[in-house]
């Protein structure tokens, strides 16, 4: 990461990331939360290799029938993280600032629930995932970064475990992020966070 990218992440990791469903993220003082711990994933014979830095272009997540174009997300004026459009076409995004997936580090992916009018989002069946299923993404490069889920968290958007979103990791993790919960006016009450960890890295 440059130093700018490095400030921008660590200005994101110190403040909860909510993300709305209405299309706009706000941020509140981050609350530790003992639920939302992700348990360390299986010990694997070899790690893979962490990758060469390539913006990632496309997600898949088999299990639950994700298979996206990704977009760039960065900073809104305000500080805060910026979620992908509302449209009929719904993308994921990947957050600009945080490392690119199969980079040592947690790489973070945004996505709605759903996308008001136009119904169900991108992210819809986020929660459905499971300790193993796998996550693919496809780099700018040509390679392919392969996660494995090591957990899944549903928490309420005032208690954001921001530390073990955003935090540092001495490894290539994803972090997939969307809306849960129950519905409140336009918005959701909870995050449904993914935790994953490099499970293979194709050239």
């Amino acid at each position: 990461m440059t130093s700018l990218s490095r400030r921008a992440f660590v200005t994101a990791a110190t403040a909860s990331l909510l993300v709305s469903c209405a299309g706009k993220a706000t941020t509140t003082p981050a609350a530790a939360h003992p639920r939302s711990t992700p348990p360390p994933a299986s010990p694997t014979a070899r790690a893979p290799h962490a990758l060469a830095r390539s913006v990632p272009v496309s997600l898949r997540v088999p299990a639950i029938g994700v298979d996206t174009p990704l977009i760039r997300l960065g900073l809104a004026s305000d500080g805060t993280v910026r979620v992908p459009p509302i449209a009929a076409h719904d993308k994921a995004g990947w957050y600009e600032n945080s490392p690119t997936p199969g980079r040592t580090g947690p790489s973070v992916i945004l996505g709605h629930v759903t996308v008001g009018s136009y119904g169900d989002g991108v992210f819809r069946h986020l929660a459905d995932l499971r300790k193993g299923d796998r996550i693919e993404t496809r780099l700018e490069n040509g390679s392919t970064a392969g996660f494995t889920v090591t957990a899944v968290r549903t928490v309420a958007k005032s208690e954001f475990p921001t530390r073990q979103v955003y935090g540092d990791v001495d490894r290539p993790e994803l972090r997939l992020i969307t809306c849960g919960g129950a519905r409140t006016g336009d918005g959701y009450l909870d995050n449904v966070i993914v935790f994953a960890a490099l499970s293979s890295a194709t050239p």
